[in-house]
């Protein structure tokens, strides 16, 4: 039996700086990850060009400082994301002008969706986002803010409220950050991947981390906590569940949950949506102008994003959400892999055929996450879900992106959160 002050669940960022801070103020920390890996939500591989490869978060924005801070403590250095050439709207192979009918009716939404985020003007929480973006017309510009929402919200839009989604925006600084580049949430990427960063901090706490160590049981006593995976049992004084709440859904609490705690377990689901980034050896397509950014109205493709770090090679991304994202699950790897890169040719033209390599994640099927970017609240359930927040059940306490106010789903509210529960464990000793 291990004993230590505190044992923290899940080693994504949250967990990560929580066990930095609470280490770093003398107590004992054990961190149990489910998983192979460290880094949750943050996973980097290496390309056959040996560059870097994020196939889940990925973007650093100008204010989210305190992952800025962590780039810097750990010589990691940041490149911003490329926007130079034209960005390309498509239907049917034809350019779409922002200009036209489409692009004025899809600057209205946006307007009405800035409302909802600013004033809670038309932003219900019994109305899904399908339904408010079925009163978008004509065809054209409601399919474009179902591409553009789908890229934020990575779920389907029927399953999630437009107050969730105006809140969300409203936490990520607004709709100019939440979708901007410049300035914006998509500013800038990480040389070494979201998850070398995280795996570089792993290496400053491998004494403390055991993987492949799932949590399936918490027992509160009067003078601690036991918590408990297939392979042994760790007593503390207090306990940080870091995972969101549908992941942490699957552990047995001892004694039983309060209601009202347990409504967010069971009122919160995680995203669908798959990622590829394509690795070439050159950005090919900014010598015919283009920036890499792509929203495509119909195909297999809705997005693609120029991803390339310095040094001369190419990377494409391109994100796949909801009844998209399951129906290429559908299709066996390769032809997966030819439909991803015939629907970017389609665009680019033939050399998207031939990368030096293809990296894909389809984060629903992934047994420890369950899903990206995070947990929604489930339509009607905001309330409940937001006025818990991440109140302390006892000596378990709560931590993860989800119970940050500000930047929620992002890394940097998930670090957010690991210095407040850290903060809020050590008041405790």
């Amino acid at each position: 039996m291990n004993d230590v002050d505190v044992v923290i669940v899940g080693a994504g960022y949250a967990g990560l700086v929580a066990a930095r801070n609470l280490l770093g103020s003398g107590l004992s920390v054990r961190i149990l990850e489910a998983a192979d890996r460290v880094g949750g939500r943050a996973m980097t591989v290496t390309s056959s060009a040996g560059t870097a490869v994020d196939l889940g978060g990925q973007w650093i924005g100008k204010e989210h400082v305190k992952m800025r801070a962590l780039a810097d403590e750990f010589a990691v250095p940041l490149f911003l994301t490329h926007t130079q050439g034209k960005t390309l709207i498509r239907h049917r192979g034809r350019d779409v002008s922002l200009f036209s009918m489409t692009g004025l009716a899809v600057g209205r939404a946006f307007l009405r969706l800035a409302a909802a985020e600013r004033f809670g003007l038309g932003a219900r929480d019994d109305q899904t986002l399908g339904e408010w973006l079925g009163r978008v017309g004509p065809r054209r510009a409601r399919r474009l803010m179902e591409i553009a929402m789908g890229e934020v919200i990575a779920t389907d839009a029927e399953l999630v409220s437009v107050r969730a989604v105006a809140e969300g925006i409203r936490g990520a600084g607004g709709l100019r950050e939440m979708f901007g580049v410049e300035g914006g949430a998509q500013e800038a990427l990480l040389t070494a991947g979201a998850g070398g960063l995280a795996e570089m901090m792993a290496t400053e706490l491998a004494s403390v981390i055991s993987l492949s160590h799932p949590v399936v049981d918490i027992s509160q006593g009067e003078s601690g906590v036991t918590v408990s995976t297939p392979h042994d049992v760790t007593r503390a004084s207090r306990v940080i569940v870091s995972t969101a709440p549908p992941v942490a859904n699957s552990i047995t609490h001892r004694p039983a949950l309060p209601e009202w705690r347990e409504r967010v377990q069971r009122n919160t689901f995680m995203g669908t949506v798959y990622k590829a980034v394509v690795v070439y050896d050159s950005p090919f397509w900014r010598e015919d102008g283009f920036s890499g950014e792509l929203f495509a109205l119909d195909g297999p493709v809705p997005s693609t994003f120029d991803v390339s770090p310095p040094g001369g090679r190419g990377h494409l991304c391109t994100l796949v959400p909801g009844q998209s994202a399951r129906n290429l699950d559908k299709l066996s790897p390769v032809t997966r892999r030819a439909t991803i890169l015939s629907g970017i040719a389609r665009h680019f033209g033939e050399p998207a055929r031939h990368p030096l390599s293809f990296h894909e994640k389809s984060w629903h099927q992934d047994e420890f996450v369950h899903g990206g970017y995070m947990a929604w609240p489930r339509p009607g359930a905001l309330n409940d879900v937001r006025n818990v927040g991440a109140e302390p059940v006892g000596r378990v306490h709560w931590a993860g992106t989800e119970t940050s106010p500000r930047y929620s789903g992002y890394f940097e509210g998930a670090v957010l959160s690991g210095e407040r529960v850290a903060d809020e464990v050590l008041a405790t000793f």
